[in-house]
């Protein structure tokens, strides 16, 4: 459709008739209908912004949520490793503790010469029982936590006595080394005491200065105790004669042996074959004759000998 403005002098057919002020008008109504398009488009734009502002502030506020939420999980892992780390550590200790109470039973079986069937050192100690168990009574790592210091306390403690009581045994065993104690023979029979007796060769009164143990020629003469080997020879009336010097002024002496095995200056352990049981010097059958000295002093063999 046209519209053409004209003027009254210029009318034509066909043509709408419109003057001036309608065209005003309606020049107005055009602007006015643009202005309002115009102001409506800017409204749903703006709207369509704010939800879009909406949302993403909305999607701002969950990433930082889940942010965080990822900080404290992983806070959370940090502390539980730190914990397990602390735990590995205790555990690492009460092995450790376990391994040194092991090895020190171990040396005071042998040293108490207990039976190790019976103190198996080796093996987890038996346990059994009927029980029930309670739901919910889990330990917590606090508590397990708590638990283990005192295992741990309890293990050190043990430690501790089971080491006291080791230096005495040692020094029991020691003393037992060191000091005269049972028979110079590993087989045999005591067959004259200490004391007065009458002499096997004259008939007459005599003081027997020690004890005899007959046995079988050439059997083993052994140290009661350990020492240092001061006389190896032969000696009027003992013949072959070994004489060992001891802890706290004990000497022991041991005569009439087939072969002295040892020689002077040699130190001797308790037990060890020092000589061969014989006959030698003044005897009257295959024998040896036991001596036990104190500060020089002859004193009965059989205390000691009855000691062990």
């Amino acid at each position: 459709m046209k519209i053409i403005f004209l003027s009254d002098f210029c009318k034509r057919t066909g043509s709408i008739d419109i003057c001036m002020p309608r065209a005003a008008a309606l020049a107005g109504l055009t602007v006015l209908a643009v202005t309002a398009t115009t102001l409506w488009g800017g409204y749903q734009l703006g709207e369509q912004y704010g939800i879009r502002s909406g949302v993403e502030t909305a999607n701002a506020e969950v990433y930082q949520m889940l942010d965080a939420e990822r900080r404290v999980i992983a806070d959370a892992k940090a502390e539980q490793r730190a914990h397990l780390d602390a735990l590995a550590l205790k555990i690492a200790e009460l092995q450790a503790h376990v391994m040194r109470l092991d090895a020190l039973g171990d040396r005071l079986v042998d040293v108490g010469k207990l039976d190790r069937g019976e103190f198996d050192f080796a093996s987890a100690p038996p346990l059994g029982g009927a029980e029930e168990s309670v739901p919910g009574d889990s330990l917590g790592l606090n508590d397990l936590s708590t638990e283990m210091e005192r295992i741990s306390g309890v293990l050190a403690d043990r430690e501790e006595k089971l080491s006291a009581l080791e230096q005495v045994l040692m020094n029991r065993k020691v003393m037992a080394d060191v000091m005269p104690s049972g028979r110079p023979v590993k087989q045999g029979w005591m067959s004259s005491g200490y004391g007065k007796r009458t002499d096997p060769f004259n008939g007459k009164k005599s003081y027997h200065r020690g004890v005899d143990f007959a046995g079988k020629r050439g059997s083993d003469v052994v140290a009661v105790a350990a020492g240092v080997v001061v006389r190896a020879e032969k000696a009027s009336g003992y013949g072959n004669l070994v004489e060992i010097r001891h802890v706290d002024g004990y000497t022991t002496l041991y005569g009439h042996n087939k072969e002295n095995l040892v020689r002077a200056g040699d130190v001797v352990s308790k037990g060890q074959t020092i000589a061969l049981l014989g006959s030698t010097g003044r005897s009257s059958g295959p024998h040896v004759h036991f001596e036990v000295h104190r500060d020089g002093k002859n004193v009965d063999p059989l205390r000691y000998v009855r000691s062990q």
